[in-house]
């Protein structure tokens, strides 16, 4: 059966998360929306066999879980994109629309078994009833809320790739895209259909996609390394943890010009004696680390006085270092991709597509010339 499935793989993803090392918050809260998964397709099975009420205890208990869903996958999204608010007051905002439904439904659970049987067959009674509409209207809005809430933060996070990685082929947010088109596609059967039967198997579809998409994902299942950066200078609030700034936020940043012009000329020199464009993994973090800079400065100075984004910065370095060692003769003898690695570029796909934007020629063009 499908249920039985879905809590299976439900199974199978927790599992992983528990033996993962180095688990980050992001892992915690999947770990945790699993479990809410387990638990709710255990209330449709029970369901779905006809054994509702042989376990009255647990009436009712399921019905604010479809609130819960959604901010999980917000707060998941948000912490994997690094866009999560610095307040946790304002972060369990989000919760007070499941905790109100548990809240409303502390009488009913105190009722005896017979009295949530008789208010379960009567389709909830008559004060019961009217909470289940302004459940089910709650439930609708917030499915849409947070689904284009969780789209808008995708898109920003997509606009901050550039400004943050060397290398980007490495980085996709189709598993991110998965969760939310997923997710959407199931609030529109909730709105659309309003029919448990078939709005229980889309969710039970939607778990066994989330193990089956989600063991590919090596950044949520495998061990990650940390960045231990140095001790930023006292230029900048160093506990400011929103996204790096636009052009328009750095206006009023307190980064003169005279300093800013001295920090990218550190960073030119740094960058040709260090050869730091050659490590393939290079983010923005560890470069502002041995600047000693906050990030949102290097990526301000980057922007105005060079006229990049770090990634395109970055990758101008590595076509240039590419073409000085093209022209040595003693060269020769090494394939073109060869030397690309030497540069710093990650894949074949990145360096082509680079180094003709920056040219307007294919790496082999230019070589023949």
């Amino acid at each position: 059966m499908i249920f039985i499935a879905g809590i299976s793989i439900s199974l199978f993803v927790l599992a992983l998360l528990l033996v993962k090392k180095n688990k980050n918050k992001s892992d915690i809260l999947l770990l945790i929306w699993m479990l809410l998964y387990i638990t709710h397709l255990g209330y449709y099975y029970i369901d779905s066999i006809g054994q509702r009420y042989d376990y009255p205890h647990l009436l009712g208990f399921s019905m604010p879980f479809p609130l819960l869903h959604c901010v999980l996958m917000f707060f998941y999204v948000s912490h994997v994109t690094n866009q999560v608010h610095p307040k946790r007051s304002i972060s369990l905002l989000h919760f007070i629309p499941a905790l109100s439904a548990y809240v409303y439904l502390i009488p009913f659970f105190l009722l005896s078994t017979t009295e949530k049987i008789e208010i379960f067959k009567l389709e909830g009674g008559e004060n019961y009833g009217l909470f289940a509409q302004i459940l089910q209207v709650s439930i609708s809005l917030s499915g849409i809320i947070y689904v284009v809430w969780c789209s808008f933060l995708l898109i920003k996070h997509k606009k901050n790739i550039r400004s943050q990685f060397s290398d980007i082929e490495e980085i996709s947010l189709s598993w991110l895209q998965f969760l939310v088109v997923g997710m959407g596609l199931v609030w529109f059967l909730v709105i659309v259909t309003q029919n448990d039967n078939i709005i229980a198997h889309s969710v039970a579809v939607f778990v066994i996609l989330i193990g089956f998409f989600g063991v590919q994902q090596k950044s949520i299942f495998n061990n990650t390394q940390e960045v231990h950066q140095k001790p930023l200078i006292n230029e900048v609030d160093q506990e400011t943890t929103e996204p790096l700034p636009t052009r328009e936020k750095y206006r009023n940043s307190g980064l003169t010009k005279d300093l800013a012009e001295e920090h990218f000329q550190r960073l030119n020199d740094l960058m040709n004696e260090g050869q730091f464009y050659k490590n393939a993994n290079l983010s923005l973090g560890e470069l502002a680390s041995e600047l000693e800079l906050h990030p949102n400065y290097l990526s301000q100075i980057i922007n105005n006085n060079g006229g990049q984004s770090f990634y395109d910065y970055v990758n101008t370095f590595r076509v240039n270092e590419f073409k000085k060692l093209l022209a040595k003769p003693e060269n020769q003898k090494y394939t073109l991709m060869t030397l690309a690695f030497e540069c710093g570029f990650n894949s074949k796909s990145s360096f082509n597509r680079y180094f003709k934007k920056i040219t307007g020629k294919t790496p082999s063009q230019y070589s023949k010339q």
